[in-house]
């Protein structure tokens, strides 16, 4: 070999070490043990997003297999806006997050409010409060449910003591099955609540509702004037949580009503999952699931919007 010959040998030698060099490796190392998340999240979530809105444009029943999806354009999004079943399902997940929402935050602003200050053994009722939460929503609707039921349940029992001869049907009435819906995820959901507003609550300072209170304030004062403005952070985020959370319902419909009576209790999920796994209208479901992706992400838009402004 001439010198020539080895001068370039030496030279490709030198780059591929220069290339390789111990921050590049470490770089790669690191690479490779992210591919696996990587590479499931390709197929957990980024694959089953783009085939879900390629469906959306498709005429697919589930049971004909892959070879019966047929390309139909925006026929699904023209059905569905002309479907009943669908725009009493939104009307329903609109009274149901109208009711869930602000109610569930003001009883637990007011709850942690007076744990923060005015009980004793504040750890108890924070594990009692929250205990709902993280038990099985199936199991805490199959306790509601003997609750409600309509003769030998406990609450029919005592409006009967009270003189009313006929008290509502709850989960089996068109009229009281939805709000009978709304008293149980609002009770569930309380607890968790509950413990993110006295997380707030810890953070402000002492020295302001004593500095408050040497100036004259009254408790009411404080609460509108310091308490629930300096607690606006945790406010916007139960609130855009809890809004997200309003339009995912679904265990409780299923477990307790199916829907009904009449499909006075169905929601938009629970639509969903009706036309995808029990019609096998797969287009349809990915269709309306867009749909319902629209709604949150436009409601959370404006939410982020509007706290913008506000903070502001």
């Amino acid at each position: 070999m001439n010198e020539s010959s080895k001068g370039a040998a030496r030279l490709t030698r030198a780059g591929e070490r220069s290339f390789w060099n111990n921050e590049r490796k470490e770089a790669l190392a690191g690479w490779l043990f992210l591919a696996p998340e990587f590479l499931g999240m390709l197929f957990l979530y980024v694959f089953p997003v783009g085939f879900s809105l390629y469906l959306s444009f498709c005429d697919w029943n589930l049971v004909g297999g892959l070879a019966s999806i047929k390309f139909i354009g925006l026929d699904n999004f023209v059905a569905m806006f002309e479907d009943k079943k669908v725009l009493l399902s939104l009307k329903n997940n609109l009274i149901y997050t109208v009711f869930t929402v602000p109610i569930g935050m003001a009883l637990s602003l007011l709850l942690a409010v007076v744990i923060h200050t005015r009980v004793f053994f504040q750890s108890y009722f924070k594990v009692a409060f929250f205990i709902p939460y993280i038990s099985s929503i199936i199991a805490v609707g199959a306790v509601w449910s003997a609750l409600y039921h309509p003769s030998q349940g406990p609450i029919n029992q005592f409006l009967m003591r009270l003189g009313i001869s006929d008290p509502p049907k709850w989960l089996a009435d068109t009229t009281y099955s939805l709000p009978s819906i709304i008293i149980i995820a609002i009770w569930a959901g309380i607890g968790y609540q509950i413990i993110i507003y006295l997380a707030g609550l810890t953070n402000i300072p002492d020295d302001v509702y004593e500095a408050a209170s040497i100036d004259g304030a009254s408790s009411t004062q404080q609460f509108f004037k310091i308490t629930m403005p300096l607690l606006t952070p945790t406010t916007s985020f139960l609130f855009i949580t809890l809004l997200i959370g309003s339009f995912k319902v679904f265990d409780l419909v299923a477990f307790l009503t199916a829907g009904g009576p009449n499909d006075s209790s169905t929601v938009l999920v629970y639509r969903i999952f009706e036309e995808g796994f029990r019609n096998y209208k797969m287009g349809y479901a990915s269709a309306l699931s867009w749909l319902l992706f629209a709604i949150v992400g436009l409601v959370t838009l404006i939410t982020w919007k509007f706290q913008n402004k506000k903070e502001i």
